[in-house]
């Protein structure tokens, strides 16, 4: 990553923006589920940092949710500034319909996106199901929660984790890995409609055996809750690429092109990455992913574009008709929540 061409953009952005008003500017950020605690923390960075530059007050807002959901939202006119979310496909949806070009990826390093992320299993504590890989999971017996793929992008990329592990078996196909992910969802116990509402589930309400969830997710159960639950890491995984973009559209209209672009490159800067490394993102900077190598264990993880071909192919095969192709389970609704450490839920 060439850091010092980062600097230079970060910098023209900021001198652009000292010729506006320094009067405090609205500015929302609309992302995915897990998200929350990362861009409280880094809009409270970022808002010292740029009003150090410039003088000017931000007065962040954000909006969280399934990834689907949250596109669904910027589409029907949710004045979104800048989008985080959990694929790039949704983006690709805003994209169709206007609100940003179709080459947004090519707009930031990595495709758009600053941080990874990879699929891990949370179970209670001891692993009394004695939950080690993928296979485990369809166990007679096991309970699943996972969110529900129409709606959480968090749940698409369990979805094609569990596939690529089925697929990569010995004699594995197609074939089997579609029976493989049928047969998680007829042992899911409950289908939130985004990640933190399966987390929510799983460690607030008691319900299930192993929840399928970000790396980052798991890590915050963990620090939430010490001694409840263990992250158990598959032998494979996927590379969980959550993007990022500018709504051009929105930004022209409420005057935030230079702290939109500011904003989103101050998420590659050395501060930005350790902020993403410390909400449990792997960072794209090697140095700063160094730093932290204790916390991220090394594992096997496939890509989209080289086990499936890439997104537009993915949502053609799998996701178009997914309520078709595997049997979703309703959720259920627990009538009694445990008292303990309180999650938000999906917005």
């Amino acid at each position: 990553m060439n850091f010092t061409k980062l600097k230079i953009g970060l910098l023209a952005a900021v001198l652009s923006a000292t010729t506006l008003s320094v009067s405090a500017k609205d500015f929302l950020n609309v992302s995915y589920d897990p998200t929350r605690e990362l861009y409280d923390n880094f809009n409270k960075d970022f808002g010292a940092y740029w009003k150090k530059a410039t003088g000017q007050n931000i007065n962040f807002k954000q909006s969280h949710g399934g990834s689907g959901k949250q596109a669904r939202a910027v589409i029907d006119g949710l004045g979104a500034d800048v989008v985080t979310l959990a694929l790039a496909a949704d983006i690709d949806e805003i994209a169709k319909r206007g609100l940003l070009p179709k080459d947004w990826q090519k707009k930031f390093p990595h495709n758009s996106t600053p941080y990874t992320s990879t699929i891990v299993f949370l179970v209670r504590k001891g692993n009394p199901k004695a939950i080690q890989d993928w296979g485990d999971l369809i166990k007679p017996g096991v309970e699943i929660i996972t969110p529900n793929p129409k709606t959480s992008g968090g749940a698409r990329w369990n979805y094609l984790a569990a596939w690529a592990w089925a697929k990569h078996q010995p004699a594995g196909n197609d074939a089997k890995a579609q029976e493989f992910v049928r047969q998680i969802y007829k042992q899911t116990k409950v289908l939130d409609s985004g990640a933190r509402g399966s987390t929510t589930t799983f460690a607030e309400r008691g319900i299930g055996d192993v929840l399928l969830a970000w790396e980052n997710e798991a890590y915050l159960a963990v620090r939430e809750q010490p001694g409840k639950f263990e992250i158990i890491t598959p032998s494979l995984s996927i590379l969980a690429e959550p993007p990022v973009a500018i709504v051009e559209k929105n930004v022209q209209k409420d005057g935030n092109q230079h702290l939109a672009k500011a904003y989103l490159n101050y998420l590659y800067s050395p501060a930005g990455q350790n902020i993403a490394a410390k909400n449990y993102y792997r960072p794209r900077n090697a140095t700063v992913l160094a730093q932290y190598k204790s916390q991220f264990k090394p594992l096997k993880l496939v890509t989209i574009d080289q086990e499936f071909g890439g997104w537009s192919k993915v949502q053609k095969q799998h996701f178009k008709m997914v309520a078709f192709s595997i049997r979703l389970s309703k959720p259920t609704k627990p009538n009694n929540t445990p008292k303990g450490k309180s999650y938000q839920s999906a917005s």
